[in-house]
């Protein structure tokens, strides 16, 4: 079969410049297709490394073709990185619509340069497989029969490999699940936080939870007023007073995924007002519980649960054992 002429002379270049502008309009409307994560992997792994080879060695004689498929993704590997980097010193840094136009900006522009030094080579080299070009390739009717089976493992090895990378990155793990619980100041700031109030004045702030478990949850948020010492030589924490304060709630939230290209958005947000009656330095306990909350053992009689099992709470709460957030509290006369 003949070499390609005309257009046809720069076949492979014209479909990389199109998979490029395919690729950008499929990030934008089908995201999550197959074709997307596919056309991205040779966008990275291939491209950039096709077109610098093919523009700064557009004669046959150069190199072989296993050379250049070769140096195609070590290159491809060398040169993403490096506009990564590029981009991390612009105001526009390393995020997906950056990193999208500058490569494919990289690849149409190396691949316009190659068209034009494929046309004014004397020998272009011109992508065009047959079974003699293979063959004459890999010497196969002058090799020994060991010779031909080494080949046969090392293309079979190679097509597995690149088969394997391909799954990797079209099927990642599923990212850690976890769940944001912060309170913020009245003003809706990590800020201004009522740490110093008097007898009975009103505290106000604002306890927020988002959630990216990967599924729905029900979360229960209970608050509690908690008298402690914690002695440091021998590292034990003595609760003595343990008081439920009013508005424990619960709430049942979807899946957020995780948007690290967009601003942060709350998912779900409520005010929460308190006050202390008696003064002393306290802690305010958020404890934060999913799909059930443990049940509490009857109410004592003045209302302090710090001599029954519920102290546990607070004591696996300072170990990190559960989600809690915490706000000390000092109240005067």
């Amino acid at each position: 079969m003949e070499e390609p002429k005309g257009i046809w002379k720069y076949w492979d270049l014209l479909i990389i410049i199109g998979l490029s502008l395919i690729l950008d309009v499929l990030i934008f409307y089908a995201p999550n297709s197959l074709a997307r994560k596919g056309l991205g992997l040779a966008f990275v792994l291939f491209f950039p490394g096709y077109v610098f080879i093919t523009a700064l060695f557009p004669e046959r004689k150069e190199l072989d073709n296993l050379e250049r498929l070769a140096l195609s993704f070590g290159l491809s590997i060398a040169i993403v990185p490096l506009i990564g980097l590029g981009l991390n010193y612009t105001p526009w840094g390393i995020r997906l619509i950056p990193i999208l136009v500058s490569l494919t900006i990289f690849n149409v522009a190396l691949a316009l340069i190659a068209i034009y030094r494929r046309s004014k080579a004397f020998e272009p080299w011109i992508p065009w497989i047959t079974l003699e070009r293979i063959k004459g390739e890999l010497e196969w009717e002058s090799s020994s029969r060991l010779d031909k089976a080494l080949t046969g493992i090392l293309i079979i090895a190679i097509i597995t490999s690149i088969g394997t990378l391909t799954y990797v990155i079209t099927h990642p793990k599923p990212g850690e699940a976890f769940t944001e619980f912060y309170i913020l100041g009245p003003g809706g700031k990590a800020s201004d936080y009522p740490t110093e109030l008097k007898v009975g004045q009103e505290g106000k702030v604002i306890i927020g939870i988002v959630n990216h478990e990967g599924r729905n949850v029900t979360y229960y948020v209970q608050i509690w007023l908690v008298n402690l010492t914690w002695e440091n030589q021998t590292n034990t924490t003595t609760i003595y007073e343990m008081y439920p304060l009013p508005g424990w709630f619960n709430v049942t939230l979807p899946n957020v995924p995780i948007n690290i290209e967009g601003n942060w958005t709350p998912q779900f947000e409520t005010n929460y007002t308190f006050s202390i009656k008696r003064p002393g330095d306290w802690q305010v306990w958020f404890l934060l519980f999913k799909d059930n909350q443990p049940k509490l053992p009857p109410a004592p009689p003045d209302g302090n649960y710090a001599e029954t099992e519920t102290r546990n709470l607070i004591l696996k709460a300072i170990n990190g054992t559960i989600q809690s957030l915490k706000l000390n509290v000092h109240v005067k006369e």
